[in-house]
Formats: structure tokens, C-alpha cells, sequence
């Protein structure tokens, strides 16, 4: 009798997101300070500008943590109420992506001159720096493009392999070392391949009793090459977060 194949289901994803679980290296290093100095930003906000997978969510929930400050998509504000928001250090997430938005950009204007006005500390994230923003708002444009940004570059080895460790980690299925060096050694360096690299693992992985070996990562390597190489679209915008 053939014995019945095993049903594989996909575990839900459980990001960590403390302080200790974010890697600090010398590529991210002086963005990280920045964001510690919080009490000495200029005017008393920041806007933190990296690619997907470089760890914005992460270090702002960090800072909110320590802070008390209350986290929301930029996307949201035209339903906030911007007063009471304003009472506390507040963190606006994907702040590029409200560019012709009138209404997010209306909110957005009138949550960073009360928070100024109330001398709370306010952190915007974003994918681009705020002159690539494209904002239809003059007043807006200008008070963002005269805030002091804190940026994410594209990861040193080290980071890249604690990025592709932690995220398999939070998906439940992290490989040995090796694998992990291996596939620092022979891939781009960008966030979005690490990103894209751990997605097509841990497909592959999935119902395997050895899980990620190195001949797995090579065959998965090797296969994703061409697409790793050339620049990605995100598919949906929630796939910009992070």
C-alpha cells in the first residue's frame, strides 16, 4: 500500500520585531544612531529612507517602543484624528505614498505642524528621499524636503546575511550557517533579492525533512539569477512596507 503524501500547509509568518532582534552593522549603523538621538532631531522629526527589506518597520516599532509614540500608515491620516494624534511622539509609515492624494497630503501637512507646535517628536518613513516624493502640496513639499532624513543603504555582507536569517527564522525554517554564507557569496546585494531569495526557499523548503540545505539554496540560486539581476516591481504597494 503507498503511503499517503503528507499535506503541507504554510505557517503564518511571525515577524520579530524587537530591539534585539534588529542587526545593527556599519552600513545601517549611523541611520540607527540617528534614530536613537531622537530627542536631538532638528525640529524634532526625522524621516527614515530605505529600500523594501531594509528594515524601516522594524526600527519603527523599536522607536515607538521606546518612545510610547503610536504608529500609522500615512495612507490612514485622512481618517485620524490628527489633534489627538499630535498629543504624542506619532510614526507615519510609507509617507511617499500619498503623493497626489489631497486629502493624505492635507492631513499629513496639518499632523506635522501641530506635532511641532505640541513639541512631540515625529518619524516618517519612506522608500525615496522627499524630493522623489512627487507631492501636489507646496507647503507640504517644503516642510518635508527641510526635514533631516536618516538613510537605509544597501546591505554590507553581514547585514544582508542576519536580513535572510531573520526572515527565515520568523518563517520558522532557518538553515545552518553555511547556507546562509553561501548564498551571501553569490548573490546581488540588495534587499530586495534577500527578500525574494527567502520567499522561493521557503516554498521549496516546505515539506522537506532536511529543509534548506545548500544544494537547495544553489538550485534556488541558481534558477533566480536572471531575476535577481534585473530591477523589481512590486506587485501590490503593501509589498513597498518594510
Amino acid at each position: 500500500m503507498r503511503r499517503p503524501r503528507q499535506l503541507v500547509l504554510p505557517l503564518p509568518v511571525r515577524e520579530a520585531l524587537r530591539r534585539e532582534d534588529y542587526y545593527v552593522s556599519r552600513s545601517n549603523g549611523l541611520a540607527v544612531a540617528l534614530l536613537d538621538d531622537w530627542a536631538g532631531w532638528p525640529n524634532g522629526k526625522m524621516i527614515l529612507v530605505g529600500p523594501r527589506g531594509a528594515g524601516k518597520t522594524h526600527l519603527a516599532h523599536v522607536w515607538a517602543k521606546e518612545t510610547g509614540a503610536v504608529i500609522v500608515p500615512a495612507r490612514d491620516l485622512p481618517g485620524a484624528d490628527i489633534p489627538t494624534l499630535a498629543r504624542a511622539p506619532v510614526c507615519v509609515e510609507d509617507a511617499d505614498r500619498i503623493a497626489t492624494d489631497r486629502l493624505a497630503e492635507e492631513a499629513l501637512f496639518h499632523l506635522h505642524n501641530l506635532a511641532l507646535a505640541e513639541r512631540r517628536a515625529l518619524l516618517l518613513t519612506a522608500s525615496s528621499p522627499p524630493r522623489q516624493w512627487g507631492l501636489a502640496l507646496p507647503d507640504l513639499r517644503s516642510r518635508m524636503e527641510a526635514t533631516q532624513t536618516a538613510t537605509l543603504p544597501d546591505p554590507d555582507d553581514d547585514l544582508l546575511g542576519a536580513v535572510i536569517a531573520k526572515t527565515l527564522n520568523d518563517r520558522g525554517c532557518l538553515p545552518a550557517p553555511e547556507v546562509i554564507l553561501y548564498l551571501v557569496r553569490h548573490m546581488p546585494r540588495r534587499f530586495a533579492a534577500a527578500l525574494a531569495l527567502v520567499d522561493a526557499l521557503d516554498a521549496q523548503a516546505m515539506g522537506r525533512p532536511k529543509g534548506i540545505t545548500r544544494a537547495l539554496a544553489r538550485d534556488v540560486l541558481t534558477r533566480m539569477t536572471p531575476a535577481l539581476d534585473a530591477p523589481r516591481t512590486p506587485r501590490s504597494p503593501d509589498e513597498t512596507r518594510n
